[in-house]
């Protein structure tokens, strides 16, 4: 099952953000597998529904994400900043998150001239995201083949207090949060292959563990984290290290750390083959999870156009490989996994999500 929906994607753009994000790249996905909204027809794994009818699916109405299943994972001070009848409160965050204002206090990237939309709007794209997400885990978890990719999404740099790298809240940690408070899931896998460091998840979890969550960690129920990703390069770059608070993302590893170096992406699978088992590993008491979210970054790709990403270059065939090694993994465990799109950037950024696509099309044909 795929969802996707226009309603979710931001057009950076319209609210003068100039990033090499295409706002087509979902669109192009559809289009090549050769597919509607709502049709069950095409070459790819089940149906592509949009958030409407995927809550028709999941027989589910009304608002999926709301202010508390925020603070289940950020603090209540960031929470009520997002929330506050204040503008000024949510701008200085979109700001921030999104790097529109450099270190002279003049704007990066920033175009407000140009913005067809206040940025403040952008915030309700980021909900529409945030409940996406958890949508693509409810139907893994519910629908067979116990596969769902969602084409949007994936926001794992965002913080504790403080979003970051162009997240605002960290959607992947808030579904799996609130999966577990329904009692949907107990243990539940993140699995993260964007080229950057999935630093805000692996702070999330690790404050959500200590107790500094203002929603306890029940017994027994846990997150996990793999991320691999550039060794080198942001959030790991020495401007980003330098500045760093102890205790704080990017120092914080995710559980199965695996950093790869330039020049290393011959050896880029097996590096994650052997990751997926220390994770196997770690799972406590030999249990598997409930469900896995793959945070699916195709940012990896040799052809990405994003300056931070320039220290890792895959090939497609190398990306497919990756996701299909993560896929089958997943699947000859029984382990339902839900998909997020994530990074990617530029006029190819399409391409690995849509092949990976199509890869599995061809198997359930």
């Amino acid at each position: 099952m795929i969802i996707f929906d226009d309603e979710v994607v931001s057009v950076f753009s319209d609210y003068g953000i100039m990033l090499p994000i295409e706002s087509c790249r979902a669109r192009k996905i559809v289009d090549e597998l050769g597919a509607g909204i709502s049709s069950r027809h095409g070459r790819f794994p089940g149906p592509v529904l949009d958030i409407q009818h995927t809550l028709s699916l999941l027989g589910r109405t009304g608002n999926v994400i709301n202010r508390y299943d925020i603070e289940r994972v950020h603090s209540a001070a960031y929470v009520n900043a997002l929330f506050s009848d204040n503008p000024d409160e949510l701008l200085r965050e979109l700001l921030n998150a999104y790097e529109l204002i450099g270190a002279d206090g003049k704007p990066n990237r920033y175009e407000p001239e140009m913005a067809v939309k206040p940025l403040s709007a952008l915030f309700e794209k980021i909900l529409a995201q945030c409940a996406g997400s958890y949508l693509a885990c409810a139907s893994a978890l519910t629908t067979e083949p116990h596969f769902c990719y969602f084409l949007a999404g994936g926001n794992h740099h965002a913080r504790y207090d403080t979003g970051a790298g162009f997240c605002l809240i960290n959607e992947i940690i808030i579904a799996a949060r609130k999966l577990q408070a329904e009692d949907g899931a107990r243990i539940v896998w993140i699995i993260d292959v964007d080229v950057h460091k999935g630093c805000g998840s692996a702070e999330l979890v690790s404050f959500i563990r200590d107790g500094l969550n203002p929603t306890p960690f029940e017994t027994g129920r846990d997150i996990l984290t793999l991320s691999i990703h550039m060794a080198r390069g942001w959030p790991l770059d020495a401007e980003s290290l330098r500045n760093a608070v102890p205790g704080r993302a990017p120092l914080l590893p995710s559980d199965v750390e695996i950093p790869v170096g330039e020049g290393e992406e011959p050896f880029y699978i097996s590096l994650l083959e052997d990751g997926l088992h220390r994770l196997e590993w770690l799972t406590s008491s030999g249990c598997k999870p409930d469900i896995a979210i793959v945070v699916d970054g195709a940012d990896t790709y040799e052809h990405d156009e994003l300056l931070s990403s320039s220290l890792m270059r895959l090939s497609l065939d190398q990306c497919v490989e990756r996701d299909m090694l993560v896929y089958n993994f997943l699947r000859s465990r029984n382990i339902p996994s839900a998909w997020i799109m994530a990074g990617g950037y530029g006029e190819r950024a399409w391409e690995p999500p849509c092949r990976f696509l199509q890869t599995l099309g061809r198997g359930f044909i």
